[in-house]
């Protein structure tokens, strides 16, 4: 019998085996194949999974692989490609053999699809953000929009709606994010036109974004509230969308509709969009706290958030106790943070929620106590304390936060037995806001749904044809 150890020899050496695995130029290669098909059988899924492959590969792109793509997908000497290839480096010369040496395999294409073309920009313009050449790609994304401008087809549109994200980052990071708006609101209104539904939603997020970096609520309002409504097609401009809508209406004092639109958009948002819904759930612990609720600690201790909402946890801690000493010293303690996360207008509004915490605490605990003690609990450090604790009790009972008698000739603060919360319309209440949480979710997973397209119809056919059959055989027989 044979033996075995001779197999031994058969393994190739490293260097075979690397060279077997397909470079990133080739991978580039093929995500354009891929797009080519697609615009041809205007199938747009193709391209989102081509824009999906191209990310993956973000990390990969160097200045020889891009050169050997244009020269591959556009014909050199033309005006897109020297544009183009003006924003790229000079490399070495070695590398640049190595890349034409295998891109020469491949004949450029004579007339190159504007699919193509929009897919270099794209690759160009994520190639310079990535490497912080952050001018290059402001005069490489403003040549890619003016080229959209002149271009009107459905297979565009995914591509296009990136770009768009990518122009307006490249304006944000130089600092200049308001000398586009003009031009956004004028790319907003084509796509109305062209009834591109997927660049009026990353559009209209772009927009918001741009009046709310500048804290201009009240135009970003008028924008939202006057801008067409459709179905969401993109689950990530969605979630966008329900995260800046928050930030209004958290602005606006419309705690309850910002906590349903920043949760919702914690929770709709993918799990790798970590900084998002950090963010997210940063907004939504300050409108919880403005409500009145307090968070539970779970939203604290979530994986990869707890040194980011370390800060809000000590927050909530002091709203909890209802100790204003202890709310004075964290926001200051933590002030850099809140003012980079621009929350700290919203903490100032805290103040009387801290306080109106710890006049509830009080009223459970005392059935009768002065206002001076009150205003001695509440660290009230104003001219006048007694009369400050006494509008600040005022103020409770006449909204309902406690349940309790103001004695004003005593100087007293009258606390009633609290009652069975079972024989008001508490539960009630809170099983009906349950009932619909779960039928809105049922909802929106029945739209998520995809069907095939035309689907009811094959049905009903199949149906008459059944019927003409049965209709058939039933005059044969009596026949």
């Amino acid at each position: 019998m044979t033996q075995d150890v001779e197999m031994k020899e058969l393994p190739a050496p490293s260097n075979s085996v690397t060279s077997t695995t397909p470079s990133t130029l080739q991978h580039l290669k093929e995500i354009a194949s891929l797009i080519e098909s697609s615009a041809y059988a205007r199938e747009v899924r193709r391209i989102v999974r081509a824009i999906r492959l191209t990310m993956i590969l973000r990390r990969k792109l160097k200045a020889t692989v891009l050169s050997g793509f244009l020269n591959y997908a556009l014909n050199p000497g033309s005006e897109v490609h020297t544009r183009l290839s003006s924003y790229l480096p000079k490399e070495d010369e070695h590398d640049m053999e190595v890349d034409t040496a295998t891109s020469a395999t491949q004949t450029p294409a004579k007339h190159p699809l504007p699919e193509l073309e929009i897919y270099c920009y794209l690759l160009v313009l994520i190639f310079l953000i990535d490497q912080k050449k952050y001018n290059e790609a402001k005069a490489c994304s403003a040549a890619s929009i003016a080229r959209l401008k002149n271009l009107n087809r459905r297979t565009i549109d995914v591509l296009a709606s990136r770009l768009y994200s990518y122009y307006s980052l490249s304006y944000e990071l130089t600092g200049d994010l308001a000398e586009i708006r003009g031009n956004l609101l004028a790319l907003h209104r084509i796509a109305t036109l062209r009834h591109d539904e997927l660049g009026q939603e990353t559009l209209l997020n772009l927009l918001l974004r741009n009046y709310l970096h500048y804290n201009l609520y009240d135009q970003a309002e008028k924008l939202r509230s006057k801008a067409p409504r459709f179905e969401a097609h993109s689950n990530q401009q969605f979630c966008r969308y329900l995260f800046y809508l928050g930030k209004i209406r958290t602005i606006q004092l419309e705690y309850t509709d910002a906590k349903e639109s920043l949760l919702q958009a914690a929770r709709k948002a993918p799990v790798s969009a970590l900084g998002f819904r950090v963010q997210c759930n940063k907004w939504a612990v300050i409108v919880r706290l403005l409500l009145g609720e307090i968070p539970e600690r779970t939203v604290f201790m979530q994986k990869g958030m707890e040194k980011a909402l370390r800060p809000y946890f000590e927050l909530t801690n002091a709203v909890r106790i209802g100790d204003l000493e202890l709310f004075k010293s964290v926001a200051e303690k933590f002030s850099t943070t809140f003012s980079s996360d621009r929350t700290h207008n919203l903490i100032v509004r805290l103040r009387h929620n801290v306080i109106r915490t710890g006049l509830r605490n009080i009223s459970i605990s005392y059935s009768r106590i002065s206002l001076a003690d009150v205003a001695q609990k509440l660290r009230l450090d104003s001219a006048n304390p007694i009369a400050d604790a006494e509008s600040i009790v005022a103020k409770a009972i006449r909204d309902g936060a406690i349940d309790a008698t103001l004695d004003h000739a005593n100087g007293w603060m009258v606390s009633k037995e609290t009652g069975d919360i079972y024989s008001t319309n508490e539960p009630q209440f809170a099983f009906n806001s349950r009932i619909a949480f779960c039928l809105n979710m049922h909802n929106d997973a029945v739209r998520a749904l995809r069907f095939p397209p035309n689907s009811h119809k094959e049905k009903e056919s199949a149906e008459k044809r059944r019927e003409t059959t049965a209709g058939a055989r039933a005059c044969k027989a009596y026949c």
